[in-house]
Order: C-alpha cells, then structure tokens, then sequence
C-alpha cells in the first residue's frame, strides 16, 4: 500500500459510490463486483425484499463466511502448532 489515496467510483447494485483511499484501484473495483454479484444474487433469491435489506442479508452472509473461515484458520494453525 502507499501513502497516496486513491479515489474511483464503482456501481454497486445500481448505486454509484465515490470511495477514496490508499488501496489500489484493481482491488476496489474487484470488492465492488464481488458485492454487486453477491447482492444480485440474494435479490434474486429474495424478491420482495427492499434494496437496503438485501445489502444487510449480504453483508450477514458475508460476515458469516469470514466466521467460518476464521475458524477453519484457527483450527489448521493449532493442528501445524501440535505437529510440532
């Protein structure tokens, strides 16, 4: 990362969004289709739900695989520490 911030817009679920900081361009835009994607996705498995429920179903669904992948993290660490 540098010291530079950087600014882009990005459409996210048909909303546009003027985000700046010092991650880089190619990374901000990947975030904001993976979450484009992920929120069109729940959309259309959800139809009558409003945009902003869609985007807090997709940021739980989100923040549950990152629980789980905390998890899986945590138990290869102790099983790398007992092979020891």
């Amino acid at each position: 990362m540098s010291d530079k911030k950087t600014k882009i817009t990005v459409e996210i679920y048909g909303e546009s969004y003027a985000l700046k900081g010092d991650v880089e361009p190619e990374r901000i835009m990947r975030l904001a289709a993976m979450l484009d994607e992920r929120m069109k996705k729940t959309a259309k498995a959800n139809l009558r739900l409003s945009p902003t429920k869609i985007a807090v179903l997709t940021a739980l669904n989100i923040a549950d695989e990152f629980l789980r992948l905390e998890q899986d993290y945590l138990e290869l660490i102790e099983l790398i520490e007992k092979d020891k």
